[in-house]
């Protein structure tokens, strides 16, 4: 008995420090690093920041100030409640202390300055393909923006969700760190289309159906799945029947730009927030979004639950 339980101690010892190692947050630049200081154009950062979707979270809910980052939105899931965070220049309350790299950390290891996980419901999975120069431009970008006082509301998740080591393992089975590379087979047009669709715009993010763990399910990407906030059904948007097949570059374009579909009706819900991001970038890149999206082969979405 003596030795199974022993056995057992060790056991539990063992596994509690593979976990430990395994899940361990693994940032791309040292805390607090310079690294990235120099050499920002926060005038491309703009365009970062628009393509990037940031002002949808982050913009704190209640006024019309899109650049007011004072964050505060609620996003409510099977977990709990996700409230993003303040993002502004401030001091304490934003992230007016961090350095370019923090930020690079932050969007594409999803790791914090004091170094710990971030939950994915921010979208550091898609954020990890862009180019480190491009977050970088971004936080110059955010420099120039008014500081906003005011912390958001913690996220209230129940257990196990609340533990943020667990988010290491997670990141195990669902983070793929890969940069984004130019396809020499495909135009131009197509690879910026596909660079701001999945490394910025991270449109699959929503697109997508999802596992029981929220991870984005590869048959499924692109192919609409249920709102995280369980209000609706998010479209499908690849070459299928019942996704975007009928509708032209020029209506995809038009979309991003206004709002406004071809059958004559408008988006809605947090795809307007989409539209006012969107809006922003020059007409070239949401043409180049267009020949990305309606270059994504049909695919069939997940079945949709029976209607109640």
């Amino acid at each position: 008995m003596r030795r199974f339980l022993l056995f057992c101690v060790l056991f539990a010892a063992a596994a509690a420090a593979e976990f430990w190692w395994l899940s361990a947050p693994a940032p791309v630049f040292a805390a607090n690093s310079d690294a990235m200081e120099r050499g920002g154009d926060a005038s491309r950062g703009k365009l970062i920041f628009d393509a990037g979707g940031c002002a949808s979270c982050h913009a704190a809910p209640g006024q019309e100030d899109r650049l007011a980052l004072g964050g505060g939105y609620e996003l409510k899931t099977a977990f709990g409640s996700f409230f993003a965070p303040n993002i502004s220049s401030h001091p304490d309350d934003g992230i007016g202390r961090w350095t370019a790299a923090d930020l690079v950390n932050a969007m594409q290891a999803g790791v914090s300055p004091s170094g710990e996980h971030y939950f994915p419901a921010f979208p550091y999975t898609t954020y990890a393909h862009a180019k480190p120069d491009d977050i970088r431009d971004l936080m110059f970008y955010l420099r120039t923006l008014a500081p906003v006082p005011g912390k958001s509301k913690p996220h209230t998740l129940g257990f196990p969700f609340n533990v943020r080591r667990g988010v290491g393992m997670w990141k195990l089975a669902n983070f793929d760190k890969a940069p984004i590379t130019a396809d020499p087979a495909q135009t131009p047009e197509w690879n910026r289309g596909r660079y701001l669709a999945d490394a910025l715009g991270h449109c699959a993010e929503c697109h997508s159906g999802r596992d029981f763990m929220g991870g984005i399910v590869s048959k499924f990407r692109y192919a609409g799945g249920a709102d995280p906030e369980g209000k609706d059904w998010v479209p499908n948007i690849t070459q299928h029947k019942d996704g975007l097949l009928a509708w032209s570059l020029k209506d995809i374009s038009w979309t991003l730009k206004t709002g406004e579909t071809p059958d004559g009706d408008s988006v809605g819900g947090e795809m307007n927030k989409v539209v006012k991001n969107m809006a922003q970038l020059p007409d070239a890149d949401r043409d180049a979004i267009a020949v990305y999206i309606k270059s994504l082969p049909g695919l069939d979405g997940p079945p949709k639950p029976p209607k109640k």
